[in-house]
């Protein structure tokens, strides 16, 4: 449903943006989501932009947000046939950036954001159909407006579909333009098609080409179709989620919007991921001196009960699950070990995987060490300590961990899938160019392959030297990825003017 540029729609240089998403570093995370909701905002407004956020006000945001003032004391949303209330709470997050909490008890004021142990909250739909339209109400009121609201993921995506349906002629809201990114295509926001009146859309909009997903309400599809232009997390995934392998129903609907989506690589934070300055590891360095790195790993290796020998040490921070390509390094593992390397893995996940590691660790101890749960200090001493980083993934939106590790000069070993196929660059030891290793074929011996190949050239000091420097040259800093979703705004804002 989205527009076509309008060659005479001028831009202003300094936008006001409002990006909205269901979590937000440090106040409320889950996920990568949350990372990007708060590291995005800042390199905007160092960009010189009017940037604020929205998000809900979970239990507990108090304690990062400052002074908390209400801004708009009362914001109502039909919910099917009845009216439900809440307000529009402001607060600041770094950088001095307005962050704007949407309270309501009764949604929001719960022990964690989506669900717990026992699965998703019931009423989930009508929690993110009051924060979606409750954006848009709230806007009426704010006495800012928005050239272009970013939002992000299913619990945002009805967003652009009240601005482009409910809202459209609103002579206030009319002009906003979009941008709706997906982070992981694989959490769609699915519903039952009963619930479909809580949203207040007419049920001409339940279609193929609407906001229906086999015969269910998808909120993820309704950004899709209406937003005016889409991103995702890397150049690579953009491609990928047009097939069926990587499209989870919904390829043909991001086929028919190919020439709206755009891939835009999320960055860290290089001055909270800096080896010089980390105050969690034990000893800091950069490209020009390396020696500190070596002061690390043996660290490590005393830490985690590692023996204390010069062998290629290679690290995992992640998830225990499926998608992380851990049955490929356990069906690796024996091969891996034979070439001599030492595996350390921090992370949580299917209780499978965690007894098949732990039962590796006890089997190897001394050569494996893992580490269940999740440690910060520990993570970020494995990004500094390990030699290589290995992230074999089934599908990658984006990844952080290899973003780190090239930060870090830690040598990412990767799966060509998703963003790591756009951050890390095949190592040439003629050229002495590149960055890493990658393998396609998702089996453990393309893995051990491809962990070959790096440790040929672990055992030349002077060459790995080199690759660590060119990893460490890298930059994958938020300002460079501000820049692009910047063009990006422009481009949906002439969209939006015509």
């Amino acid at each position: 449903m989205a527009s076509h540029p309008h060659p005479e729609a001028t831009v202003p240089q300094r936008l006001r943006i409002l990006l909205i998403s269901s979590e937000v570093e440090p106040f409320a995370k889950t996920g990568g989501l949350a990372d990007v909701a708060g590291a995005l905002p800042k390199a905007l407004a160092g960009l010189g932009h009017d940037v604020r956020v929205l998000m809900p006000k979970y239990r507990g945001v108090e304690r990062h947000a400052g002074s908390l003032t209400p801004v708009i004391p009362r914001v109502q949303v039909p919910i099917a046939d009845r009216r439900a209330e809440g307000a529009w709470i402001e607060g600041r997050m770094g950088a001095g950036i307005p962050i704007y909490f949407l309270a309501q008890d009764q949604y929001y004021d719960r022990d964690a954001l989506y669900g717990t142990s026992e699965g998703d909250y019931w009423d989930n739909c009508e929690r993110f159909i009051f924060f979606c339209r409750a954006a848009v109400e709230g806007l009426k009121h704010l006495g800012w407006i928005p050239h272009v609201i970013h939002a992000n993921d299913w619990q945002s995506g009805l967003v652009p579909v009240y601005l482009e349906t409910l809202y459209r002629d609103d002579p206030a809201l009319a002009k906003i333009a979009t941008l709706f990114t997906v982070h992981n295509l694989a959490y769609q926001g699915v519903f039952w098609h009963y619930d479909v009146p809580m949203t207040g859309l007419g049920w001409d909009l339940f279609t193929p080409a609407g906001i229906e997903y086999y015969g269910k309400l998808n909120f993820l599809k309704g950004g899709l179709v209406f937003g005016d232009l889409l991103t995702t997390v890397s150049r690579t995934y953009a491609r990928e989620i047009q097939t069926p392998e990587f499209g989870c129903g919904l390829e043909g609907v991001l086929l028919a919007r190919s020439a709206a989506l755009h891939g835009v690589v999320n960055g860290i934070d290089y001055e909270v991921w800096n080896p010089a300055s980390d105050p969690a590891i034990p000893k800091g360095y950069t490209a020009d001196d390396l020696k500190g790195k070596r002061a690390c790993k043996a660290a490590l290796q005393e830490e985690l009960g590692l023996a204390q020998e010069p062998v290629p040490l290679v690290g995992m921070v992640t998830r225990l699950v499926e998608q992380k390509g851990l049955t490929l390094v356990l069906d690796a593992l024996p091969g891996l070990l034979a070439e001599g390397v030492q595996l350390a893995l921090l992370g949580s996940g299917e209780p499978a995987l965690e007894q098949a590691f732990g039962d590796a660790a006890a089997k190897h101890a001394g050569r494996v060490a893992v580490r269940l749960g999740y440690d910060a200090g520990l993570a970020r001493r494995i990004y500094a300590g390990a030699d290589c980083f290995l992230m074999p993934s089934r599908y990658e939106p984006c990844g952080l961990g290899q973003l780190i590790s090239l930060r870090y000069g830690t040598i990412p070993l990767v799966r060509w899938t998703g963003g790591l196929a756009d951050t890390v660059k095949e190592f040439d030891p003629a050229k002495q160019a590149g960055t890493g290793f990658g393998f396609a074929p998702f089996t453990h011996e393309a893995l051990l392959e491809c962990a070959r190949r790096a440790l040929a050239v672990f055992r030349q000091p002077r060459l790995w030297q080199r690759l660590m420097r060119n990893a460490m040259a890298e930059d994958f800093s938020w300002e460079a990825s501000a820049r692009e979703y910047v063009s990006l705004y422009r481009k949906a804002v002439k969209a939006a003017a015509s």
